[in-house]
């Protein structure tokens, strides 16, 4: 009986641990790229960020206290990703919006440093831009979207 027990048991933590490994099917993006071919187009800080889900230091990107109007753009593909007028100084030391352009940025899962966060993802080329909090603005959608600055490029308004 124990045996059967033993085995029973067995056969169920194995089934369980093989659902937990099937991965989920790759998403196809617009733009796509080898690794050399995102080399050639984006800075090493540029690729660490958007190609391998990096962070930069706080407080290190120009784009951190810049508040003139118009576009932030994905510095991979040049998607518009957010504008100025949802920009906030959240303190964080990176870039933060309250919202993103509809439609343009991905909301994934994270589980990298042994917990699950929501990453935000460029919903053209896959590029990662940083993580979603709920500890944005009150008065307008609570979210706080902390983005690495290098994942961005700046586009004025004329």
């Amino acid at each position: 009986m124990k045996q059967l027990l033993a085995i029973l048991f067995l056969g169920l933590f194995i089934s369980c641990v093989g659902n937990a490994q099937t991965k989920k099917s790759e998403k196809k993006y617009k733009v796509e790229k080898t690794a050399s071919e995102w080399k050639k187009t984006l800075t090493p800080k540029q690729y660490y960020i958007l190609r391998e889900a990096g962070t930069e230091r706080p407080f290190s990107s120009k784009l951190n206290k810049v508040y003139s109007k118009g576009t932030y753009v994905c510095a991979g593909c040049d998607t518009p990703l957010y504008k100025s007028e949802h920009k906030f100084d959240s303190g964080s030391g990176w870039p933060s919006f309250d919202r993103e352009v509809k439609g343009n940025v991905e909301l994934d899962v994270d589980y990298k440093i042994g917990y699950a966060r929501t990453e935000l993802k460029c919903n053209t080329c896959g590029g990662h831009l940083g993580h979603s909090f709920n500890d944005g603005p009150r008065d307008t959608t609570g979210k706080r979207h902390c983005i690495n600055g290098a994942a961005l490029k700046f586009i004025p308004k004329k």
